[in-house]
């Protein structure tokens, strides 16, 4: 089914509308990666800055096959800001009632308590966005993933 037949019951805009925010997060199941290919573009230390501590901002640029899944995910303590480069790709979140469809060309950002989510492509292409995020260099990945 393309993301246009569920536009009915989508949010519009790449936001969760304001009627549909929740309170108290919901459960939305664990995904598990499906397609998804990951590569790290930049990383920077920033332990030395402003005493923020042995944190590293990372830069990942991941690809969604039509059909791929981000798996389930939290970031309560991991900020990130995702811009979306090519496609579309429909958010599952914990603090939202409907799904959330984000197009080219539109950011969001993830941050907060409860807030947790998994993506899915059930477009007509692949999907290309990129993720910057704040992360102890415990969770830092490999280059291509």
């Amino acid at each position: 089914m393309g993301a246009l037949a569920l536009a009915p019951t989508l949010a519009a805009a790449g936001s969760c509308p304001a009627d549909k925010v929740l309170a108290k997060p919901r459960e939305i199941g664990d995904h598990k990666n499906v397609g998804v290919k990951r590569k790290t573009l930049a990383v920077i230390d920033l332990s030395k800055w402003r005493s923020v501590g042995d944190l590293r901002l990372r830069t990942r640029r991941l690809t969604i096959p039509v059909g791929g899944v981000v798996p389930t995910h939290e970031h309560d303590d991991r900020p990130s800001i995702v811009y979306i480069i090519k496609g579309e790709i429909i958010e599952h979140s914990t603090l939202c009632s409907v799904p959330v469809l984000h197009r080219a060309g539109e950011w969001t950002p993830e941050f907060g308590p409860g807030h947790a989510h998994w993506w899915e492509n059930k477009g007509k292409i692949e999907v290309v966005l990129t993720s910057s995020d704040v992360v102890p260099p415990d969770q830092l990945d490999g280059p291509d993933m």
